[in-house]
């Protein structure tokens, strides 16, 4: 089954955060209620993969201004039918930030979320399950702006707090801070 290899992972990061226990309860839910919740034309809702990019010191993290959504976020998208989401979020952040050098930190997940994503264009307000990964880049590589931002920035930790607006991504941050 395509979707057993993320249903171990979430239940292993369930065990891991019980306070988030009824977030990853949801996230298994819908993904044992939908087999085909990696498409986006499942229209209630789908797994999403993003990245908590950090450069090599750990002192930034990579941010996009999101076009759509018109915020500052982490870099990542659609599954588009690819249940193996850590390559989701690998292959987002190099399409949405051209950078060459990314890594995976570790094949755990790092953190969840579940997001209303609002109408747009035809297209039904619905969740994105997001299923997020800590990875590493060279921040010394060029970033290269694609369609989908209006601008890329390696952020000081210091800073995302005033130029995010975001509870999700202040959550990466504090645990990227305890990690």
């Amino acid at each position: 089954m395509r979707r057993q290899p993320l249903l171990a992972l979430l239940h292993r990061y369930r065990d891991a955060h019980p306070d988030e226990e009824t977030c990853a309860n949801a996230f298994i839910a819908f993904v044992e209620r939908h087999s085909d919740c990696f498409e986006r034309t499942l229209l209630c809702g789908h797994v999403t993969g993003s990245a908590w990019v950090m450069n090599q010191t750990g002192t930034h993290t990579l941010m996009t201004h999101h076009r759509k959504l018109d915020r500052w976020l982490q870099l990542g998208g659609h599954a588009d039918g690819d249940p193996d989401v850590q390559a989701v979020a690998l292959r987002e952040v190099r399409e949405e930030s051209g950078l060459t050098n990314v890594q995976c930190m570790e094949w755990a997940i790092f953190d969840l979320d579940i997001h209303t994503i609002p109408e747009r264009k035809g297209v039904p307000e619905h969740q994105h399950y997001d299923v997020r990964y800590q990875m590493q880049a060279t921040a010394e590589e060029p970033l290269i702006v694609s369609p989908e931002s209006k601008a890329l920035a390696w952020v000081p930790l210091d800073e995302v707090p005033e130029k995010v607006d975001d509870s999700s991504v202040r959550r990466m941050l504090r645990k990227w801070q305890t990690v």
